[in-house]
């Protein structure tokens, strides 16, 4: 018997043609991370004096008032773009999600650059929800359009979509490796060769085209070399039961705000109202504000107190549920990676009094990974996400891996649904949705 990626590719074949849109797709993906990410970055030094460095620190140094009005700001701005998008566009698709697993991967340009660009508007200022969405979705976009100049067939449009999806995230986290993981353990369910190349082909070619405005460096630079211990060997086993049972309300509660968002026109002033909430909540936590990549680092650094570590989270996933029920459109990535980090870095902190030797950023990685890897249900995409965005943990391996295949292990095992299942809209007579 012969190797079967060797013998043939599948329904998609890998023709020349197929090639060329894989090509065209990284570099639109490439280029549209950019866009969106120079947008984002336009949007909060506008709200906050955001240059470089820390974003929650330039969210602490304003006042109080400016955090709320912001945070109002883009409640009114992504309710009243929202409604009229899903209201004026609502026979075009714009969920690269759904259009893979219940489509052919047909996504509407129009709708999903109008919902791209108001998605990072209001993360600029503020919003708790993911900057990869946009990117992601843009990227599937592309191929999707592509897929119907070449005229390719549905299989290779399933493809191409998946692959540009994945290479979104690859460009703007510059995360080639984990991009193309995502493709294929997420976004199109197969490690067959003739997935993994054209996957790996399109990460690569996006995040080498976003180096034009994205930095090359790791999205967390600076982190230590961690070294293996047993105690951090032991903490992973326990960690990953407890990562997993979180885990495991976590993707019911985004299932059940999804099932529940805020449709047609009373999104005109829910949204506003979810908005105020987090505001508020972030005159004493600002680290709330956005997709959290700032809480996130600080405990891959081993910062941030005991009592810090419980209120971020304990608060994140709740205000970033809110965000999406309230009708945002966003991603997931960051602000369940900042969980599982802060997270880690609190049950780190306490399982130092009871075995001492370990630094707690070494906790945060283990946990950021976990968390990944159950609420996306990729053990293998939480591995490699973490080890690129931090450029170092790889003598962590072990832990992160232990924790990462029983947190998912138990997610499967209750529910078997990921944050991105849970997410898939529901079909009714709502014709604003």
């Amino acid at each position: 018997m012969e190797q079967p990626n060797v013998t043939h590719d599948g329904e998609a074949r890998l023709t020349p043609t197929f090639w060329l849109a894989v090509v065209l797709t990284g570099v639109a993906t490439g280029l549209f991370g950019d866009l969106l990410m120079w947008i984002l970055r336009l949007v909060e030094h506008a709200a906050y004096h955001y240059h470089s460095g820390s974003y929650q620190g330039a969210v602490a140094r304003v006042g109080g008032l400016r955090r709320v009005t912001s945070l109002i700001a883009a409640g009114v701005i992504g309710a009243v773009s929202w409604y009229l998008i899903r209201r004026y566009l609502k026979n075009e698709r714009s969920e690269i999600d759904e259009a893979l697993w219940n489509g052919e991967g047909d996504l509407s340009p129009r709708r999903s650059l109008l919902t791209s660009l108001v998605s990072e508007v209001v993360i600029g200022l503020g919003a708790s929800i993911g900057r990869e969405a946009a990117p992601k979705l843009m990227g599937g976009a592309s191929g999707s359009v592509l897929a119907r100049w070449f005229h390719l067939t549905p299989a290779q449009k399933r493809l191409l979509v998946a692959c540009g999806g994945g290479a979104g995230l690859a460009a703007v986290y510059n995360v080639p490796l984990g991009g193309a993981l995502f493709t294929a353990e997420v976004l199109f369910g197969s490690f067959a060769l003739p997935v993994v190349l054209p996957a790996l082909a399109t990460s690569l070619i996006a995040t080498t085209v976003a180096w034009i405005y994205l930095p090359s460096r790791a999205t967390y630079p600076d982190i230590p070399t961690y070294q293996f211990s047993a105690t951090l060997m032991v903490w992973s086993l326990l960690a990953g039961v407890i990562i997993g049972l979180l885990a495991v309300g976590y993707v019911r509660l985004i299932g059940w705000v999804s099932f529940h968002r805020v449709r047609g026109v009373h999104i005109l002033w829910l949204m506003p109202l979810a908005f105020v909430v987090v505001g508020v909540l972030g005159l004493w936590y600002p680290q709330l504000f956005g997709n959290g990549k700032g809480m996130a680092h600080s405990a891959f650094l081993g910062l941030g107190s005991v009592g810090l570590l419980f209120a971020l989270f304990a608060l994140k996933p709740l205000v970033t549920a809110l965000t999406l029920g309230s009708g945002a459109a966003g991603g997931l990535f960051t602000p369940f990676l900042a969980t599982g980090a802060v997270l880690g870095g609190f049950l780190g902190t306490l399982w130092t009094h009871l075995w001492p030797g370990s630094p707690l950023g070494a906790f945060a990685i283990i946990g950021a990974a976990a968390m990944i890897a159950a609420t996306m249900q990729a053990p293998l995409v939480g591995l490699v996400l973490v080890l690129e965005l931090t450029r170092g943990g790889f003598a962590l391996v072990i832990p992160m891996l232990a924790a990462a295949v029983i947190a998912t292990l138990i997610v499967r095992q209750i529910d078997g649904y990921s944050v991105y299942t849970a997410r898939l809209p529901r079909h009714d007579t709502d014709v604003t949705t």
